[in-house]
C-alpha cells in the first residue's frame, strides 16, 4: 500500500490590476437620467444607449469602437442610437463599418449625417442593414416595449437639406413614448413645441476643444447653440453627444471634451 501523500495548499495568486488602456482607446461614460413626465408609465426605467460621430479612419483607433460597442452590450439597454457621420471624406471605410459598428445586440436605429451624405448615404446604408440595424431617413419606427409602444423617429440631416420633420413624425401616434434621432442638434427646433418628445443628436464633438464660455460663444456665432449635454428645447429634451471620434486623419485633439459613450435611463420624474 502506498504512503497518502499530503499537498500543501496553495495560496491564491493576489489580485492583478486590470490592464491598463491605451489612452488613444478611451471614452467617457455618461450615465444620464432623462426625466420626461410624459413618457408611457410601462417606460419608466427605460434604458437608451447612444453613440455619435464615430469617424471610421485614421482619426479614430478601432479600439476604441470596438471597446464602446461591449459597453453599450454590457448596459443591456433597450435600444440603441447612432447619431450620424460614420465616415468623413473617403469611401474606403464604409467597408469596415461592419466590423467597428456591428454586433450591438439591443434593437438599434441609425440616421445619417452631413459626412455621410457627402461620402455616399446609399452604400452606408446598406452597411448598416445588413448588420441588422434599421436606418431612418424622415420615418419612423415603432417597437413594443413591455406594454406599451416606444415610436423611433428618425430625421435626415439638416445641415445638408435632407432632413424633413413633418415627413418623419407623419402617422407616428402621439400618445407613444417617442424618441427623436437627428444628427444636427438644431434640428430640434424644428420639432413640435412641447412635442413630448426627447431629441438625441450629435454633429459638435462637444465643441472639439471646450473652454466655457468661450466654445459656447463661438459655437453661438456659428448658429450652433446646442454643444453638449442635455437642453430644453421648445418643450421638448435634446441631448447632444460628444461623438467618439475626430475625422480629420489625424490623431484626436481634444480638450475638456473627451469621447463620449452615452448611456440613459428614462424616468417620469426625478429620482
Amino acid at each position: 500500500m502506498s504512503a497518502a501523500r499530503s499537498h500543501p495548499r496553495r495560496a491564491p495568486p493576489p489580485d492583478l490590476p486590470a490592464p491598463r488602456v491605451p489612452a488613444r482607446h478611451r471614452f467617457e461614460t455618461s450615465e444620464v437620467t432623462l426625466v420626461a413626465p410624459w413618457i408611457s408609465s410601462a417606460h419608466e426605467g427605460l434604458r437608451v444607449a447612444q453613440i455619435s460621430d464615430v469617424h471610421v479612419g485614421p482619426g479614430t483607433p478601432p479600439a476604441r469602437v470596438r471597446r464602446a460597442v461591449e459597453r453599450i452590450n454590457a448596459f443591456r439597454p433597450h435600444l440603441a442610437l447612432l447619431t450620424g457621420d460614420y465616415v468623413t471624406s473617403s469611401k474606403r471605410p464604409v467597408a469596415r463599418l461592419r466590423d467597428q459598428l456591428g454586433g450591438i445586440s439591443a434593437p438599434t436605429f441609425v440616421v445619417l449625417g452631413n459626412h455621410d451624405h457627402w461620402v455616399g448615404a446609399a452604400a452606408i446604408r446598406s452597411s448598416f442593414e445588413s448588420m441588422g440595424y434599421t436606418v431612418l431617413q424622415n420615418e419612423h419606427a415603432t417597437l413594443r416595449v413591455g406594454s406599451a409602444p416606444v415610436v423611433v423617429v428618425g430625421v435626415d440631416d439638416g445641415l445638408t437639406g435632407h432632413d424633413d420633420v413633418s415627413r418623419a413624425l407623419d402617422g407616428a401616434p402621439a400618445a407613444a413614448t417617442r424618441l427623436v434621432l437627428a444628427h444636427t442638434p438644431t434640428t430640434a427646433r424644428k420639432l413640435p413645441e412641447h412635442g413630448r418628445l426627447v431629441c438625441f443628436s450629435g454633429h459638435t464633438h462637444g465643441g472639439q476643444i471646450f473652454v466655457r464660455r468661450l466654445t459656447e460663444a463661438i459655437m453661438r456665432l456659428a448658429d450652433q447653440p446646442f454643444v453638449r449635454g442635455l437642453y430644453e428645447v421648445r418643450g421638448n429634451l435634446l441631448y447632444v453627444n460628444r461623438g467618439l471620434g475626430f475625422g480629420r486623419g489625424s490623431p484626436a485633439v481634444r480638450l475638456g471634451s473627451p469621447p463620449e459613450v452615452a448611456l440613459f435611463t428614462l424616468s417620469r420624474k426625478p429620482r
